[in-house]
């Protein structure tokens, strides 16, 4: 069902400065910030020739991020993005196994302009789970 790894999520309290890190001492190509209001997060990603990594700092008091940067004040792993074929299918197998997926479980658009889902942490092994439709 899961496909290739699209990208590990970090979140950061300041994507600019994290995105600085990645293109000086890391020498990484890193994209310009995008918002995405509608997931609560400003985007960077770091493309690196087998994935992506993505750096996420929270759009306001009320985005996912603010609050797992309160648990988490320097930032982390915040999630790893698996790809999938088909993500009506690969949810219903998931919640078919007993797995939660976060909201109302309705694909959203995600950063790359395709379909997410989000698996609850705790049905899969303590980590975020993101799927992307390819």
């Amino acid at each position: 069902m899961i496909e290739r790894l699209n990208h590990v999520a970090i979140a950061t309290p300041d994507v600019a400065a994290a995105a600085a890190l990645y293109r000086g001492a890391l020498g990484a190509t890193v994209s310009e910030p995008q918002d995405l209001p509608a997931h609560g997060v400003r985007v960077v990603f770091v493309t690196l020739a087998n994935t992506k990594v993505e750096l996420l700092e929270p759009l306001g008091d009320k985005s996912p991020i603010a609050a797992f940067l309160e648990k988490n004040p320097a930032g982390g792993l915040h999630h790893v993005c698996y790809e999938v074929s088909d993500i009506g299918a690969a949810t219903a197998r998931l919640v078919a196994e007993g797995a939660r997926v976060l909201g109302d479980g309705t694909p959203r658009i995600g950063a790359h302009g395709k379909p997410v889902v989000f698996i609850h942490p705790k049905d899969i092994g303590g980590v975020l789970t993101e799927l992307e439709e390819i």
